[in-house]
Order: C-alpha cells, then structure tokens, then sequence
C-alpha cells in the first residue's frame, strides 16, 4: 500500500504569502476529489519576515491555513538569516521526513531551506523558478540561481525561465511552464479587494461616492535604491517633482523612512506616506492607480495584469514577460528619466500590455497535476 505524497511548503516573506496561498487551495481542492490518493500537506513559516501582526494579517487575509511550523527566525544580516533558518528548520524536516519540501521565489528563505532539504536526500520542488537579471549584486539573483540549481522540480511563469535553466543545464523534463501562483492570488481577490477603504483612509475618496482623486503609488524595498544614499536621493527628487501633477501614495517601511530621515530628504505634503499595507489593501490601491513606481518584481506582474502603468526604478528586471508584452518600462533610478517617463503616462502615452501565456489563475491547479503525478514512497 503506498502512503500519501508529503510535502512541505515553505514561506518567509509577504511575497511568498501571496505565492504558496493558490498552492494550498489548490492541495486542498485535490484532496477533497481525491480521498484515497491526496496529497499529505504542511506549511513552514520561517518568520524571515519578523512583523508578526503584517504576517497574520496576510495569512488572513489570503485564507492561507495556519502554518504548522514557525520557526520565527525575524531580521539580521543574509548571513545570519541564511544560517538561522538552516538550523531551526533540519529538525523539522528530520522529524517529518517529507517527500518534497516545496520553496517559492528567491528570498533567503528559499535557498536556505532548499540547501538544508537537498543534504538530508529531500527532494526541492521551486516555484516561480528560471527568472534572472544577470545582476549578480542582487541577492535574490544568487538565491535563484542557487535555488534553480539543487531543484527536483522547476515550475515557470514566462518562457525566459525555460531558456535560462536550459542554458545552466537542468534537464528539460525537470522543466514544467504552469504559469504564475501570484497572478492566480491577484484574480481570485480583486474583487474581495475592491471593499477595501484605503483610498478613503488616504483622502483619495469620499466614502460612498464613486470618484476616486487620480494618484500614483510607489513602493522602495531593494537595497540599491534604499541603502544607496545617492539614487535614494534622486528617486525621491523625480517623485516629488511628480507629485505636483498628483498624489503619490508611498506604504514605506520603517527602514526606509528611517533612511530618508538621515538624509534630510524632505517629504512634500503631496506625497501621502503610510505604514505597510496587507494585501487587500495594496491590491486595491494598485487597481486603481494612474500609474505605480516601484522596484519590486512581484508588482511588476501585478500590475501587467490589471493594465496599471508600471515604471520600473531598477537598471534590469528577471521579469521580461512584463516589459515584452505587459504594462512595463525600466527606466533606472535617473531622476530625468523617471519624471519623462511618468509624464508620458500622465499624457496617456503609455504602453498597452496583453496578458502573458497561462496567467489565467490556474498555475496553481497545474503545479497540483504535477505534483499528483508523482510516485509516493512504497
């Protein structure tokens, strides 16, 4: 008689979350259509991100089952994190002897728990994997690539990622294009978020009444752009100088405010600064942007769906899908070039994106066939 397939899924930043949340359902999906043959299925949360009630409220608000493991590892140095989540999660993989642990993305928790998995004779399934910026100063790029290379099974959003780990010499047949779990996320609660009160919270709108105030948003997380005195310095100079044709909303994180302060970087009153937000809520606001700055990867994708204009404030993206046939332009962290391009959006001159191949919100029920494929222990 053969025993379930287990696997362990692994998450430790907000950009997992919205990851590993179509995953699980679709887990559960299959086990409720197949009671004899499912899939035995456990959540580890490392705690890599530490905002314990931002992590709750993310886990809530995508209905993602309570983790059966956190390991609460929160900040320090990659080193540091890398090491600490190595060390808290081998026991749990000692003891629940799983057949798969399952890593999505390219934080320090993917290739932590990945290298951990792969030395005790686990097999690593990546999600989201082959993307690359050839930007070795990334973090995330050494993790992808490191990730990509240990991995069992490597499921991709865009064709890039095929290319790319046929080029490092993974085997075609390890290879599966499913399309992308976060898109999946986004369809499924749009219209949840649409009941979201953050444009009110914001003074973007009246509550009760339909007109919303045109506005931009931007988010800054890379350390190139936040820790980088200079181009932190001249993103914020093009945002302001953006801000007097409409608002800008900016969720900033602590450190980065903390960075703006230290360098005396003046916050114009048009630029509206509010705490991190959850997903309801920053889907919402997204929606409904003219147009959104940012050097995030994920909002990349987000936005090619929703049609947002996207102005991408980094040199490269590991997304090009976004750029060849999305809402996306990378301009760089030049303060000339953000403004021009956020000007040209502003005079409607912005791209018209298509929606890439199989982003249609069943990756997720694809990554399951895949999975349900595979031979459980004897």
């Amino acid at each position: 008689m053969k025993s379930k397939l287990k696997i362990l899924n692994v998450v430790g930043a907000r950009p997992n979350f919205m990851k590993i949340a179509p995953i699980a359902e679709a887990i559960e999906a299959h086990n409720q259509a197949n009671r004899d043959h499912g899939i035995e299925s456990l959540i580890v949360h490392t705690g890599q991100h530490y905002d314990e009630q931002m992590s709750k409220l993310f886990f809530e608000d995508l209905d993602i089952p309570r983790p059966d493991y956190n390991l609460g590892v929160g900040s320090g140095s990659h080193a540091y994190q890398t090491a600490e989540i190595m060390k808290r999660f081998e026991p749990v993989l000692e003891k629940e002897r799983p057949d798969y642990i399952l890593v999505v993305g390219d934080v320090n928790s993917t290739i932590a728990c990945a290298l951990v998995a792969k030395k005790l004779g686990v097999k690593v399934i990546h999600v989201e994997a082959g993307l690359r910026s050839f930007d070795m100063s990334m973090p995330e790029e050494i993790n992808r690539i490191l990730t990509d290379a240990i991995s069992d099974l490597l499921f991709i959003t865009e064709k890039s990622g095929e290319t790319n780990l046929l080029k490092e010499g993974v085997t075609r047949e390890k290879i599966h294009f499913v399309g992308n779990v976060m898109i999946d996320t986004l369809l499924r609660h749009k219209e949840k978020a649409e009941c979201s009160e953050i444009l009110v919270r914001v003074g973007l709108a009246e509550k009760g009444d339909l007109s919303i105030q045109p506005y931009a948003v931007l988010t800054l997380h890379r350390p190139s752009n936040v820790d980088d005195p200079m181009n932190l310095e001249n993103i914020m100079k093009a945002v302001t100088e953006i801000s007097r044709h409409l608002p800008v909303v900016f969720p900033v994180h602590p450190r980065t405010k903390k960075q703006m302060v230290g360098l005396n970087i003046g916050i114009a009153d048009t630029i509206k600064l509010v705490d991190p937000l959850g997903y309801l809520d920053f889907l919402k606001l997204m929606s409904h942007a003219r147009m959104v700055l940012t050097d995030s990867g994920g909002i990349q994708e987000e936005t090619t769906v929703l049609g947002v204009p996207c102005i991408t404030l980094r040199e490269n993206t590991e997304r090009p899908v976004t750029v060849e046939q999305g809402t996306n332009v990378i301009v760089g962290m030049e303060r000339k070039n953000i403004v021009d391009q956020s000007l040209k959006v502003l005079n409607g001159n912005s791209k018209e994106g298509r929606l890439p191949e199989l982003w249609d919100g069943k990756a997720a029920e694809r990554i399951v066939e895949v999975l349900a494929g595979e031979s459980p222990r004897l």
